[in-house]
This record gives C-alpha cells, structure tokens and sequence, in this order.
C-alpha cells in the first residue's frame, strides 16, 4: 500500500537536491506506489530506442521520474519552495494549502 502523496499532477515543483537541483518545473506524472514524481524538464536522460513500424528510433531524451522527497512544491504567492498542510473548508472540503502564506494549491 502506497503511502498518499502531498504532491499532485500540474503541481510547480522545485528541485531541492541531487543532480537537477534548482530547477523549476510542472508535474507531469506522479507514481504513487514508488513515492516518485516526473517534473517537466528535470532529470533528463536519455533512451537508445530500436526503430519500430511508427517511430524511427535513435537517442531520446525524455524526462526519468525523482523521488518525491527531493521536490518541493512551489507557493503560489511567494514562488519560494515551502511545505505542505491541509485545512478544511466551509463547505465541508479538505483542501492543500501552502504553509508559508496559508494560500490554498487546490481549485
């Protein structure tokens, strides 16, 4: 059972160590069952693909997937790395929200 991931699809992120540190990028996907997210631009790497009946095949570069840990979500005011919380609203909805200026992540 994977545990449940702060982070969602379309999230800003920030790389905050390892080889792609400082680099800012959208969630593209998040695997939950491994703890790993791929961020848009980050930890690239590339693939010696065969050539098939669609594509010609050679070297690709696509985006490898990083553990969560080593991401931090963006806040929306400040655009500075920071943690999340969660808070609920008046109509009874549980929200994310940015712990350094209380804004909320979710629509």
């Amino acid at each position: 059972m994977a545990a449940k991931m702060k982070i969602r699809k379309g999230d800003r992120v920030k790389v905050i160590t390892g080889r792609s540190k400082g680099k800012v990028g959208d969630v593209l996907r998040v695997i939950a069952a491994e703890q790993r997210v791929v961020v848009s631009g980050v930890n690239m790497i590339k693939r010696h693909t065969k050539p098939g009946r669609t594509d010609a095949g050679g070297i690709v570069e696509r985006e490898a997937a990083i553990h969560v840990s080593n991401v931090a979500i963006l806040d929306p005011k400040s655009d500075k790395p920071t943690k999340i919380g969660f808070k609920f609203l008046e109509d009874g909805r549980k929200v994310r929200i940015a712990r350094g200026s209380g804004e909320t992540l979710d629509r």
